[in-house]
């Protein structure tokens, strides 16, 4: 599955949007993740799930460790589709 980053950006903000049940408007790059996909602890087991499924690796708690807004998921999610 070779996606541009452009692509894998869309494909993470409608699934999450999808997911999540919030309009993909929101979910800006600058913008805070937790706030505002309103997620607790579990939730981030369900977007741990989400990534698995739809990127085909494995994250843990420590991938999101430093993880504050949405550029930040994109930039874990791109780094380690491409090391994969």
């Amino acid at each position: 599955m070779d996606m541009n980053h452009s692509e894998i950006i869309e494909k993470i903000r409608t699934t999450l949007a999808e997911e999540f049940e919030i309009d993909v408007e929101l979910i800006q790059p600058e913008a805070p993740l937790m706030e505002t996909l309103e997620l607790d602890s579990l939730d981030l087991v369900d977007m741990v799930v989400l990534i698995e499924k739809n990127f085909g690796f494995n994250v843990t708690g420590k991938d999101f460790m430093g993880i504050k807004t949405f550029q930040d998921f994109y930039d874990m999610v791109i780094t380690r589709m491409e090391n994969k």
